[in-house]
């Protein structure tokens, strides 16, 4: 049952995401947000796991944990939340990231040997133009001015690092027992953002009620529960069919933003929400067999 609704579920947790790292991103720095994110991760995480007898993991399976925690975690969080807080839209850095279809496409077929069909590149070509359409409205109505060198290479190398981490996922950790790995993976990532929170920020947090909710939210719904669903996902599924699925978060991310904050939504963003939802089942569509 729940592989069934897990794709649904995970584009709906993760859509959240982005509102709550907007509002996390008003009450702290990035690398202290971040850090004080994985700490209480792992706070939940190591009792469970100590509770439920989980599996100690070998040294290889530790190390590859924490290499894709390193680039899933810690540089793709890091660098949208610096990004945003640095003055970018958070449209723009959703339509930069809404790229990681296609690379993961690319680099799925070098890296892990796995091809599209025509009708696959249809729905990857098909999922960026509906991307474009969800968020253009609002790059019609908003100064960009948060578009610069250090926010545009701090969200392309987000873009580049959940890429390769989830790929590194499939090829090297994919057999890792979840909730070991997830222990190991917020670790190597801890190991990333808690130095830079020291070197580089006051480390001072407003703790408001909305900072407080965000945190909360993103702790238990993302790094938990929308996280889990992923590498469950791409444990059983091609990596570059489970990429797919964030074509959708633009435009569900604009829903719950019409939903929680009035937002206006267009026509345009309907239209763009439909032509992404069609990409995404063409890019679930399996080459058919090669007849000997």
């Amino acid at each position: 049952m729940l592989s069934r609704v897990a794709p649904a579920l995970f584009v709906l947790l993760w859509s959240t995401g982005f509102i709550g790292t907007k509002l996390g991103a008003t009450g702290a720095e990035p690398f202290t947000f971040i850090s004080i994110r994985f700490v209480l991760v792992l706070a939940l995480l190591i009792p469970l796991g100590w509770a439920m007898g989980t599996r100690r993991l070998t040294g290889t399976e530790r190390r590859n944990a924490m290499i894709v925690g390193a680039l899933v975690h810690a540089v793709y969080l890091s660098g949208v939340m610096w990004a945003m807080r640095a003055g970018m839209a958070a449209n723009v850095s959703a339509l930069i990231v809404s790229l990681q279809p296609v690379l993961t496409a690319v680099l799925a077929g070098i890296f892990l040997g796995e091809t599209l069909s025509r009708v696959n590149w249809l729905g990857a070509s098909l999922g960026l133009v509906g991307a474009g359409m969800v968020v253009a409205p609002k790059l019609m109505t908003t100064v960009v001015a948060g578009i610069t060198p250090a926010t545009l290479f701090s969200v392309v190398l987000a873009l580049f690092a959940i890429t390769c981490g989830t790929i590194y996922q499939k090829r090297h950790a994919g057999g890792i027992d979840l909730l070991a790995g997830a222990i190991w993976q917020y670790t190597g990532a801890l190991v990333i953002v808690a130095p830079l929170a020291l070197l580089f920020e006051t480390r001072h947090v407003d703790w408001t009620p909305g900072v407080i909710g965000a945190l909360a939210w993103l702790v238990i719904v993302l790094s938990i529960g929308a996280m889990g669903l992923l590498m469950m996902l791409l444990r059983e599924n091609a990596v570059s069919r489970i990429s797919a699925l964030f074509y959708l978060v633009p435009g569900v991310t604009a829903v719950l933003s019409f939903l929680i904050f009035n937002e206006k939504l267009t026509e345009v963003q309907l239209v763009g929400l439909v032509v992404v939802s069609i990409a995404v089942l063409l890019m679930q569509v399996k080459r058919p067999p090669s007849i000997p």
